[in-house]
């Protein structure tokens, strides 16, 4: 890449040792290494989306081709680049096909109907009066009436 060899490679390193010192030389190559791995990964990730925007664009301009030969007589790239397509589009739609729910809602309705009926309140010899809590008027309304009954 830069063609650098061992002897310069040697050189750079007495040198970064006389400038910077032991103490700091190492926090130093590890801050260089990050930054070219950063670099790195930067141009990884160019690379991808360029190749995936020459790949769409293409694709494009065989589908247009396929459009004006009225989709009849394909040559087999133009009949790959079609089939890539339908798939891309099938795998796009995918996630919004309808589920049937009625299953797993009556699943949760059920179990909820019996764990509510089998719910007991523990006994205790200390407790004198239970007071029931209705669950449908929030809690901040029903705290005064449950202090007045404690008391």
């Amino acid at each position: 890449m830069f063609d650098i060899g061992f002897w310069e490679l040697i050189l750079i390193g007495i040198m970064g040792l006389v400038v910077l010192g032991p103490e700091r030389l190492p926090v130093a190559i590890r801050t260089v290494r990050n930054w070219i791995g950063g670099v790195r990964r930067f141009s990884d990730t160019v690379k991808s989306e360029l190749s995936e925007e020459l790949r769409i664009h293409e694709l494009h301009a065989n589908l247009k081709k396929a459009e004006q030969g009225d989709m009849t007589n394909l040559s087999p790239e133009l009949a790959e680049s079609l089939k890539s397509l339908q798939e891309a589009a099938a795998s796009v739609n995918e996630p919004f096909k309808k589920i049937d729910t009625s299953e797993l809602d009556s699943l949760i309705t059920s179990s909820l109907a019996t764990q509510s009926r089998q719910s007991t309140l523990p006994v205790d010899d200390d407790i004198k009066h239970v007071t029931e809590v209705d669950i449908n008027t929030p809690l901040s309304e029903q705290q005064p009436s449950l202090e007045k009954e404690h008391k």
